[in-house]
């Protein structure tokens, strides 16, 4: 009886020195978030089991981190709100409606935004940005002040929530745009011509052959997006003028804090436990992070047949 064996294809050495630089990549980067994840929880559980009597803020740990829970998630909320739609509509209109000489410097310029340090948008939100809106502001209270949201009454100097919540959507928009870009590039150009071929227009294409198969990519960049919201410190920290008040009016005086600001605020006054208070602040920010990528993660997986991601 006769036995056929395969050959074998030699693995050449500049293919298992590349595949040992990947691997060890790869446990590299997952080194570095164990480690990252056990510091916050060491050093953490101090300041979570801490009585309120221990530290400098008085309160339980619950009671000290839920207005900056609230404050992180709603300002990362408003900004993926407004980015969202700007960022589809730029991405959509440098790939598939502008001409090609319009396409590539739009392109190129919303990329630099991403070079901007966070300390720039931070100082050009304070100085320009607040007083610019602050009239605004007003006319909002004025005439829809029976919305929660602009109950007001509007703050004086423009540092409110809201406007930081604009700074972050500038901030987030090339991560949006570049990627929703790429997606749209992708799509099969024998669907769009099908489409039009069918006597559909230009927007009846799109929401017929580009719309479904980039659904997974939008989500993964407004996912994205979000998680640079959520860890945005500078920024926040200078243009929000926070007061650790819970509320959703968006342009007064009192705003809530987020949490990666109020680390940047306190820790150089902090000591003992109110160091680790801060650090299990941030042990919370790591978690929303995570859930927040697991989410985006299940949404892509649970979208991806009827889309471009398989």
């Amino acid at each position: 009886m006769s036995t056929s064996t395969e050959p074998r294809t030699a693995t050449r050495p500049g293919d298992r020195v590349f595949r040992g630089i990947s691997l060890g990549a790869a446990v590299v980067i997952l080194a570095t978030l164990a480690g990252v994840g056990i510091f916050l929880t060491a050093e953490g559980i101090p300041g979570i089991t801490a009585s309120p009597d221990e530290v400098k803020s008085g309160e339980s740990f619950l009671q000290y981190v839920g207005p900056l829970v609230f404050g992180t998630l709603w300002a990362a909320f408003i900004a993926l709100v407004i980015a969202t739609p700007v960022a589809i509509g730029v991405a959509l209109f440098i790939s598939h409606y502008a001409p090609r000489r319009l396409a590539q410097p739009i392109g190129y310029l919303i990329d630099l935004l991403a070079a901007v340090p966070s300390v720039v948008y931070g100082t050009w939100g304070i100085i320009t940005l607040s007083s610019a809106i602050q009239p605004l502001y007003v006319w909002l209270e004025e005439n829809l002040g029976f919305i929660p949201l602009f109950a007001g009454p509007a703050s004086a100097t423009g540092r409110t929530l809201l406007t930081a919540a604009l700074v972050l959507a500038i901030m987030v928009l090339p991560i949006m745009t570049a990627i929703c870009r790429e997606i749209f590039l992708q799509t099969p150009r024998l669907h769009e011509e099908a489409a039009l071929a069918l006597g559909a227009t230009r927007w009846e294409m799109t929401k017929m052959a580009v719309f479904p198969y980039a659904r997974s990519g939008m989500v993964s960049a407004a996912m994205l997006a979000l998680g640079r919201a959520l860890g945005e410190t500078m920024a926040v920290a200078m243009v929000l003028s926070a007061s650790g008040v819970v509320t959703f009016n968006v342009i007064s005086s009192g705003n809530p804090n987020t949490i990666a600001a109020n680390i940047a605020q306190s820790f150089p006054e902090a000591s003992g436990l109110n160091v680790n208070v801060l650090i299990a602040t941030g042990l919370v920010l790591f978690v929303i992070t995570f859930a927040v990528n697991f989410a985006a993660r299940a949404i892509v997986e649970r979208n991806k047949e009827f889309s471009g991601a398989n």
